[in-house]
């Protein structure tokens, strides 16, 4: 039998496997259903990340709004939501975030029997470490923050760092020896494309529409209400329409004349060769700009930091590389002579504030706003979906999301996240 025959009596099998349990068409290659696109919708989203997806699949789910197209000019995945290393955490700094990114880290259990889909979950434990005095009061305010809220963060010295990661060198050898770290028990990681992956078939399931390849290319308005979108397909109409697609969200906002206050910054990541297991938690250092974790290969898969120039390229640099190995054998000398196999890039949206912008109705009606997540998108995405469906079904902002409207800037309530104003881009 032939490598084709064989596959395709594979698939054949499958699909008489998924009918007779009564999970309607097979596709061999596809979670989910591939639908027509029409002239109109309900609701159009732009950006099928984890972000638009998390909004449609919770739109549908709870609130009935079936009438979904989600848009992407790639594939689902393609941006920030593919690009990232996975961390999810909630040891933010101020009182507005925590309680986000809390709910959101505990969603991950709950989607994943919702789902019906291994989203890989590992709550291995977040290690933050810190090098000086600044770092450290900066730490003690965070972790006041998440007792104040009920999360858990601990501070601890060196020699608990040291029990926690022993391959941490916590002497006075480094450039920047550790003085103290945050430990955050309940952060860990999840597989990035499980989650999108996962989030497409829900989002289906429950009847939204998912459109590879289609380039929004404008955006109309009547009577200050937005009416549809141009599109490389053709023109859509929709009612409700949300801009959902991170690091780009500023260009498809400048379609109705919107000036975010987003900066998109291009931001590298890369894994090494193989390792038996050593590193049982995350570990990141804002001194040596460079976080850190091994996945279930055994792969060292670590982020840097920010390009400093404002531009919407995910070409990678040799530079980082040097960084990268340099910071981490810096202060886990058990990893010098490893060597790195692959690198990618993928870009964030830097607010001023360092915390997002989730609004609506705000310049025309219909018109919603999930944009500005910095490095903090990937953590946040399934939550931040269950409230902007929430936002867009009953048009009124829940709770949890009033301080992120964006006309907190112009009103100069600029949220803590950083002790001053961000220091990347324009923002110099």
């Amino acid at each position: 039998m032939s490598p084709g025959s064989r596959f395709g009596s594979r698939f054949a099998s499958l699909g008489r496997l998924k009918s007779a349990l009564g999970a309607g068409v097979f596709r061999p290659g596809r979670l989910w259903e591939e639908r027509p696109l029409r002239r109109h919708y309900d609701v159009v989203i732009i950006g099928g990340g984890i972000h638009g997806l998390a909004t449609a699949y919770y739109l549908a789910k709870d609130h009935g709004v079936r009438d979904i197209a989600v848009l992407e000019s790639e594939y689902i995945g393609f941006g920030g939501s593919g690009r990232n290393t996975a961390i999810v955490r909630a040891n933010q700094r101020t009182q507005e975030n925590v309680p986000l990114y809390d709910e959101g880290l505990k969603l991950w259990p709950i989607l994943t029997d919702e789902l019906d889909f291994n989203l890989m979950f590992h709550n291995c434990g977040n290690l933050n470490l810190a090098h000086s005095e600044a770092a450290v009061a900066a730490f003690r305010h965070s972790v006041n923050t998440a007792s104040f809220c009920g999360v858990r963060s601990e501070l601890v010295d060196p020699q608990q760092c040291k029990e926690l990661v022993p391959a941490l060198d916590v002497s006075d050898r480094p450039a920047h020896p550790i003085q103290a770290g945050m430990y955050h028990p309940p952060g860990g990681v999840v597989r990035h494309d499980a989650v999108v992956w996962g989030l497409a078939r829900g989002a289906s399931l429950h009847g939204a529409s998912i459109h590879q390849g289609v380039e929004v290319q404008g955006i109309d308005t009547e009577s200050g209400r937005v009416t549809g979108v141009r599109t490389s397909a053709g023109p859509i109409g929709c009612r409700k329409l949300g801009i959902m697609a991170g690091g780009y969200g500023p260009a498809i906002a400048a379609m109705l004349d919107i000036e975010l206050p987003v900066n998109p910054l291009t931001i590298q990541a890369m894994v090494t060769q193989p390792l038996k297991p050593f590193l049982h938690h995350v570990v990141s250092s804002g001194a040596y700009h460079v976080y850190a974790n091994q996945t279930l290969k055994g792969e060292i898969a670590t982020g840097a930091h920010m390009d400093p120039q404002v531009n919407y390229t995910t070409d990678v640099t040799a530079g980082y590389f040097k960084h990268q190995a340099e910071a981490l054998t810096d202060f886990m000398p058990c990893l010098k002579g490893v060597r790195f196999l692959r690198v990618w890039a993928g870009l964030a949206d830097m607010t001023p504030d360092m915390a997002p912008i989730l609004d609506g109705n705000f310049a025309h009606d219909g018109l919603y706003l999930d944009v500005g997540w910095g490095y903090f998108g990937f953590k946040s995405g399934p939550v931040a979906g269950k409230y902007m469906a929430e936002f867009m079904a009953r048009e009124e902002a829940p709770e949890i999301l009033r301080p992120f409207a964006l006309r907190r800037f112009l009103e100069n309530r600029y949220m803590g996240e950083t002790a001053t104003t961000m220091k990347y881009g324009q923002w110099d």
